[in-house]
């Protein structure tokens, strides 16, 4: 995830919560009095407390007497995005559960265009997910034989 801080008239900050060192995290926990997973969990889905308290904590490695109490944005100046190997995951996450749902599924990739750190990156990640797979590479099954096809119920068919 990156956290993008934009101060008011100010140039955008960008805050990869991707890549922290553990006792980076041991200083978040502390501060956000929660653990970790919480903290992760509650920076996608948005929480300015927790999206503060990671940047503060990236921020510091430029500025290491910055104290939380001087680093206190507005609330609409910080966003959450995904870096591109979650766009990818997403990606591919959102062709299996809406592939047969045309309409759901650019729905879900214009969401994760929104929520995308690097626009390029997300097109890539969908095209990659949406292209046609390569059929003569794959191990092609095996045809049910005539008298096993016409043993099965529908029900076993399905399952």
């Amino acid at each position: 995830m990156i956290i993008t801080y934009t101060p008011e008239g100010g140039e955008p900050q960008h805050f990869d919560a991707s890549r922290l060192r553990a006792s980076e995290i041991q200083v978040i926990e502390r501060t956000a009095d929660a653990h970790w997973k919480e903290i992760k969990l509650a920076v996608g889905d948005g929480d300015v407390n927790a999206m503060r308290t990671v940047a503060w904590a990236i921020k510091k490695r430029q500025e290491p007497a910055l104290r939380i109490a001087e680093f206190d944005p507005w609330e609409d100046e910080l966003r959450v995005r995904l870096d591109g190997r979650e766009v990818r995951s997403y990606a591919t996450r959102f062709v299996e559960k809406y592939g047969d749902r045309p309409e759901d599924l650019a729905d879900a990739f214009a969401e994760l265009r929104e929520l995308a750190f690097d626009r390029e990156d997300c097109e890539s990640a969908i095209a990659d997910a949406t292209a046609p797979k390569d059929q003569a590479s794959a191990d092609p099954e095996p045809a049910p034989q005539p008298e096993q096809a016409e043993q099965e119920s529908p029900a076993s068919a399905i399952a």
